[in-house]
């Protein structure tokens, strides 16, 4: 195969058929920098995002000239980049002899899941021809013919002028100008332009990575010496093209004598061979030294007439098969007059028809009436705008596999997609290699293709999709799951922990019903945030401590338990903080169990008893009652009377069960230098009550409270004032604080207030939340400020509302109100647990489905469905609970549904 390409300098390529384009990376991610250009669309956006991207790409379309070019490339994945993405920016830290870090053990799970699966991306190029003045087109067309005649004599192809390579530059910074303020795009890179002709070449098979291509400087040509040097490029030709080659494994071609003159020429007479027909063999066979693949090109030979908005994103649906599909589309843009002047003209032919028709007795055709209303409808819109252009585009659909029967039958199966949609693929026998030849950068259109012209408005062309690209998630982090939305593999990550390094909120808010997933979803996130070096804060207010039982097997040594009810270790505050805070803490968490007023004569003493205790060489509660009792023996009148009244009170409350942690000085306390003793701190309320949310409003009720309702509710306060502390105690690290079930903590005030500080000072600490409930407006009137946001499955219509409003959705739209009742882990699916609405801080929003990895300390504790828990045995067992994903072993089969 001759390869398109003469020089390439920058993100121009002279092209051997006389051409200069310009190309560009459309979506390009992040910059050299790593700062990202643009917002990343989700699959699912509101109506007004989808209206301003639409009058985005009119735009684009618009602001673009003569014939550009669109492509759009299913790039390969290897397991590898996925396990790079998520040790990206991982510290090495300080690790045991003879140990490793703990997120080796999750990087390689996640190696194990991912290995084998048919993994990709889609990318987006855009190749623009510049234009050529008179003497540049001679130039051009000398320069072409001697490079056809270059190779024979053994000799270069001719270089190119400084000033012409100027010229052009010139040009192509001119092109940009009009794209600006369309979609994201950078100019592409050498390394990735001749990726793209690698992929073309390699489809079906292992083909080079783009990954690297993006950090390649190779392959770039020089002005020297006042003329362009470029590298060969002569290597990637060698490769042999056969239109319709025979497949050994298809046609058994071993056997068959003379099989090898008919895959090398196609000359001996096929039914002499006796295998299969050419017009059934419609596949294009590459063989390189990577050996031997087969693709099948289809055209798009007829479009609907018309198509809803909602069924138009033809492109956007490809992503829905279970097989990559690469697309070219070559654009030619025909300005509004020339267009109603070819109106016009079939107008009159429409009416020399009719008066043809009329003389007949069978009458005019319905279709002439049709065809008639079409083009005064698009004369009309054209006529409505001088700046209207018509789209005549010619769309290639490329399908591949390792073998020809899997790539026709992938061929077979997105013609039937596209016919379902009242759209006709054909796969032209003899066609192939021209059909593949439009996918390379730099190539003329062949002249045979343009039977497959189509023509449409500029905004009807742009309602198809093909400029817009989804993903949801986070470009590194930790391997959450599976894109749902995507037919084939495509991972999803989330690093909640680098959310305040790019200036948005770590917090995640979760909603959903009784076992869909949430307690899953922020075990597997908290177990991240440890394992990654940060630290989780947990308040665990289950009967069954399960986020106990989960920390002592997912973070090992590394745990800190607090038992509210068992009073293991002592939360008082003097004992914990020291100076003005331990004082703070102390005399807010009494005034709030006691009742009193801080300004009151009773809130006085108090307040210099706290102090004199903390003035004590071993400050505690313990020793406030001992102030006390001394004030109420020393002094007189309204100070002892108060003082015997408080030390009264203390002592009822010290004796009960529930406050033992506080007032009992034998405790150990509670170690809050987490950084250096614990990864994980559980914090189980079990056995703590509250006051019902209405008492609150009304001080005489919360007065009438049970002793164990008003003890709660200070305890309450406790632990949230360690959970404050422990979070914003050092900013370098990040903290989680997870908060299970968070109905409980928010029909309280301090429970609100802690998530209130939390969600409004977080991110200037480096810390999150991670909140999950039933109903999205339990999460708190601050939940707008959670930038990550999880919607899991919600029966009750009301509630879905709420929670697709939650996630930036429309509450009104039927479809997305399906999904959420009745399409995200339907209840007795087996295979289904663990499906998600997941949004991130990029407002990028998409349907995943969560994997647990095959880690024995993760998988034996995670889930809560009584009488059964998921376990480290093969994943053909499948024994996991309906509140969580599949084991992710279970993913280590081929197909990449198997994941789901």
């Amino acid at each position: 195969m001759r390869v398109p390409i003469r020089h390439i300098a920058g993100h121009l390529v002279w092209s051997t058929q006389g051409s200069v384009w310009a190309l560009y990376r459309l979506h390009p991610g992040p910059d050299a920098r790593g700062r990202r250009e643009e917002s990343v669309q989700g699959t699912y956006v509101p109506a007004a995002v989808r209206d301003e991207q639409l009058a985005k790409i009119t735009h684009l379309i618009r602001s673009l000239t003569r014939a550009p070019r669109l492509f759009g490339l299913c790039a390969q994945v290897d397991p590898g980049e996925i396990a790079l993405r998520m040790i990206e920016g991982i510290e090495p830290g300080d690790q045991v002899p003879g140990s490793t870090h703990p997120w080796v053990e999750n990087v390689e799970a996640t190696l194990d899941l991912l290995s084998g699966q048919e993994m990709h991306r889609r990318t987006l190029w855009l190749a623009v021809p510049l234009h050529n003045d008179a003497g540049g087109q001679v130039s051009a067309s000398l320069g072409a013919m001697w490079a056809d005649v270059a190779p024979l004599l053994g000799m270069r192809a001719g270089p190119v002028a400084r000033r012409e390579v100027t010229s052009y530059r010139e040009q192509a910074s001119r092109v940009e100008a009009a794209l600006a303020g369309g979609i994201a795009f950078r100019p592409a890179r050498p390394a990735e332009i001749v990726w793209m002709i690698q992929h073309a070449l390699h489809r079906g098979l292992a083909e080079p990575l783009l990954t690297e291509a993006e950090t390649s400087d190779l392959y770039g040509g020089e002005v020297r010496e006042g003329v362009l040097r470029s590298p060969s490029y002569a290597d990637l030709g060698q490769v042999r093209l056969q239109d319709g080659g025979v497949d050994p494994m298809l046609d058994d071609a071993e056997d068959l004598a003379g099989a090898d003159r008919i895959g090398r020429s196609g000359r001996t007479a096929w039914w002499r061979l006796k295998t299969s027909s050419p017009l059934r063999r419609r596949w294009l066979q590459v063989e390189s030294d990577a050996g031997v693949g087969y693709q099948a090109q289809l055209a798009l030979a007829e479009c609907p007439p018309a198509v809803s908005q909602d069924a138009a994103d033809l492109f956007a649906q490809l992503e829905a098969l279970d097989f990559p599909v690469d697309y070219t589309v070559d654009l030619t843009l025909v300005p509004a007059d020339k267009a109603r002047d070819q109106v016009r003209r079939k107008k009159n032919e429409l009416i020399d028809q009719a008066d043809q028709y009329d003389a007949r007795p069978t009458g005019m055709p319905a279709s002439l009436t049709d065809a008639a209303r079409d083009l005064g409808e698009l004369d009309a819109r054209l006529s409505r705008t001088s700046v209207e252009v018509e789209v005549q585009s010619v769309t290639v659909l490329t399908v591949w596999g390792p073998t020809a029967a899997v790539c026709d039958a992938r061929a077979r199966a997105l013609a039937a997609l596209l016919g379902g949609a009242d759209y006709r693929a054909v796969r032209p026998a003899g066609l192939q290699e021209a059909l593949f030849t439009l996918g390379l950068p730099g190539t003329v259109r062949p002249g045979v293709v343009r039977e497959f012209t189509q023509h449409q408005i500029s905004e009807d062309w742009a309602l198809s999709g093909a400029f817009t690209a989804a993903e949801v998630g986070d470009p590194n982090g930790m391997f959450l799951g599976i894109d749902l939305d995507s037919g084939t593999t495509r991972p999803v990550m989330i690093n909640v922990a680098d959310a305040p390094k790019v200036d948005a909120s770590a917090s995640m808010g979760i909603v959903g019903d009784l076992g869909a997933g949430k307690s899953v979803l922020q075990k597997l996130i908290a177990e991240a945030v440890w394992a990654r070096g940060g630290c989780a804060i947990c308040i665990d207010r289950t009967p069954v401590r399960e986020w106990a039982a989960f920390a002592r097997t997912a973070a090992k040594e590394r745990v800190q338990i607090i038992d509210a009810a068992r009073a293991e270790v002592s939360i008082d505050p003097l004992r914990m903080f020291t100076g003005p805070e331990g004082r703070h803490y102390t005399l807010s968490y009494l005034t709030l169990q006691l009742g009193i007023g801080p300004m009151s004569t009773s809130g006085e003493v108090l307040h210099h008893a706290v102090a004199q205790a903390a003035a004590c060489p071993e400050p505690s509660m313990h020793r406030v009652l001992g102030v006390l009792e001394e004030i109420a023996t020393s002094e007189a009148g309204k100070r002892q009377d108060a003082a015997a009244t408080l030390a009264g009170l203390i002592r009822v409350v010290a004796t009960n069960p529930l406050a033992r942690m506080v007032f009992d000085p034998t405790l150990p306390p509670v170690r809050l230098d987490a950084s250096s003793s614990t990864d994980m701190i559980v914090i189980t309320t079990t056995g703590l009550k509250l006051p019902p949310k209405a008492a609150f409003d009304k001080p005489e009720v919360l007065h009438q409270q049970p002793l164990e309702a008003l003890i709660g509710r200070a305890v309450l306060y406790l632990i949230a004032a360690i959970a404050r502390q422990t979070a914003f105690e050092d900013p370098n690290r990040f903290t989680a604080v997870v908060l299970d079930e968070l109905y409980w903590l928010t029909s309280s005030a301090e429970g609100t207030a802690l998530v209130h500080e939390i969600l409004h000072d977080g991110r200037k600490h480096g810390a999150g939340l991670l909140g999950a409930s039933h109903d999205a407006e339990e999460l708190g009137p601050d939940r707008g400020l959670m930038a990550y946001r999880a919607l899991a499955r919600t029966a009750d219509r009301q509630r879905a509302r709420r929670g697709l409003e939650f996630v930036g959705l429309d509450p009104g739209d039927p479809e997305l109100l399906r999904l959420v009742t009745t399409g995200l882990s339907p209840v007795g699916q087996e295979g289904r647990e663990g499906e998600f609405l997941l949004t991130c801080p990029r407002q990028n929003t998409g349907r995943i489905k969560v994997a647990i990895p095959p880690i024995e300390r993760i998988s034996t504790s995670i889930t809560t469905t009584p009488g059964r828990r998921a376990s480290a045995t093969p994943p053909s067992s499948r024994d996991t609970a309906p509140e969580s994903a599949p084991l992710a072993g279970a993913a280590t089969v081929g197909h990449p549904k198997d994941l789901r």
